[in-house]
């Protein structure tokens, strides 16, 4: 078997913009040796190298963006300007710097304070973590929701970009954080299937498909599930995108059966939404499924059995009052190759397996519109690049405050990085964080001081111009 026919497609892509190359071991004429390490010898140590030398184009553009002004404008009466070394504004550059680069936690700090390019981007002298505890601390409700609207304003900038799109989706989804050592405000035991009886929090977070930005986000406690009480939260949050893009674009919100509630659902309806949830079934939903009749087949196995087939059923919960007021389309889709999700059997004998969906698009084809459903997978593996990447599960504060604002912290460096790869690296825009990082952020350089000038000198990369000093 050619394993090349087997490579991924994008490997080329990314040699390139990494300033790689193919590799040419084929026109050796003998066979490669691996040199003796112990023969290379350790000269001196040098100061000046640097392993982050991306975050000069990185602040450059938050500096062009007058984001650094947005921070002090915001934040910077927290400390006294006169009787504070690190003011405020400061101390969350450093953190975003540290967010950016791969740390999770703020005691890692200290382990940056070796690299110079991150020492002189701080104003010379890096605080001791106990100072950036402190300031962590300093955010009540009223700070983090500031700092929750700066990062919703930096998750919508792209997303202005889709005004001329037809569609628009929108995905809100929680998951759950466990906590582990110390004892944590707000952090205590609720649904957890891989850590039952764990305290943890229970952050609910919401994306733009389309650019992959976090919209909004809130920390709660271990023990709140999803329901009427987040009415307002879906309410902001589709009055922000809607803002963003305009009236023109159809906007569907994707949630799974947890909004199969009357207060969420006419939430989205009133603001002149789609919701497209996922329905719980209910016995009274199931007997409904199981004993329609009619069902239209949309795909064929190999042999030229039917595999898929799809129907509206004539169902409504008492708790959604008349159709007038909130009409819902109930749409089932049956298959016999699906192998994820809930699988649910109803039919003795037959090999299907049922999904529920409810929509108040009473137009659109039934069948198109659990395609689109399915696409709300995406928010899956960008909360797990969230957790696993930015460390968005990870907390390091007593205060239940505090802790919040780190997680949007996190979140707003994020948005900060989708930002500035769509403005200025655009073949990026696809690209998962850790090899964004990889790319243009741990870029290993020498830092160089010429005068009263700062230079900073890196690998060449021919198909990837960072941004120079002149």
């Amino acid at each position: 078997m050619d394993i090349r026919k087997h490579a991924p497609s994008t490997r080329k892509v990314r040699r390139d913009l990494v300033g790689g190359k193919r590799g040419n071991g084929s026109q050796s004429k003998k066979a490669i040796r691996r040199p003796d390490p112990r023969n290379i010898r350790v000269g001196p140590s040098d100061p000046s190298l640097t392993a982050v030398a991306g975050l000069v184009g990185f602040g450059s553009f938050l500096r062009e963006q007058g984001f650094d002004q947005t921070l002090r404008k915001l934040f910077g009466n927290l400390k006294s300007r006169t009787l504070s070394t690190y003011p405020m504004e400061t101390q969350l550059r450093l953190l975003i710097d540290a967010f950016v680069i791969g740390e999770q936690r703020i005691f890692g700090i200290e382990g940056l304070a070796v690299d110079p390019l991150l020492v002189t981007l701080a104003g010379g002298m890096l605080p001791s973590i106990d100072t950036v505890y402190r300031d962590v601390c300093r955010f009540d409700d009223n700070c983090s929701q500031r700092l929750t609207t700066l990062m919703i304003a930096e998750g919508l900038a792209p997303v202005r970009s889709l005004r001329g799109n037809r569609v628009v989706h929108l995905d809100i989804d929680t998951t759950v954080t466990p906590v582990f050592g110390a004892e944590m405000q707000g952090a205590v035991p609720g649904p957890n299937p891989h850590y039952r009886g764990r305290p943890s929090y229970h952050p609910m977070v919401a994306r733009v498909a389309e650019t992959d930005t976090c919209v909004n986000a809130q920390l709660r406690t271990g023990d709140t599930s999803f329901g009427n009480d987040d009415a307002d939260f879906v309410a902001d949050t589709i009055d922000d995108v809607r803002g963003a893009i305009g009236g023109k674009p159809l906007l569907y919100v994707r949630i799974d059966a947890a909004a199969d509630c009357a207060a969420i659902m006419r939430t989205i309806h009133e603001r002149g939404a789609f919701f497209l949830v996922k329905a719980r079934m209910t016995q009274d939903l199931s007997g409904a499924v199981a004993m329609h009749l009619r069902w239209k087949t949309t795909d064929w196995d190999a042999d030229g059995r039917p595999c898929r087939q799809v129907a509206e059923i004539d169902f409504r919960r008492g708790e959604w009052g008349e159709s007038s007021k909130l009409p819902v389309r109930v749409i089932a889709v049956r298959s016999r190759e699906r192998d994820s999700g809930k699988q649910l059997v109803l039919w003795e004998g037959l090999d299907w397996t049922v999904q529920t969906y409810l929509t108040n698009d009473l137009y659109s084809d039934p069948d198109d519109l659990a395609w689109d459903y399915d696409g709300r997978a995406g928010i899956e593996p960008l909360i797990a690049e969230w957790k696993t990447a930015w460390g968005i599960g990870k907390f390091s504060c007593s205060s239940f405050a505090a802790n919040a604002a780190t997680l949007i912290l996190k979140l707003l460096s994020h948005n900060l990085v989708r930002r500035y790869i769509a403005e200025r690296v655009p073949k990026l825009r696809g690209w998962r964080t850790s090899w964004v990082r990889r790319t243009i952020l741990l870029v290993p350089g020498r830092l160089v001081r010429t005068g009263r000038s700062l230079w900073i000198r890196m690998q060449p990369r021919p198909a990837l111009q960072l941004p120079r000093l002149e």
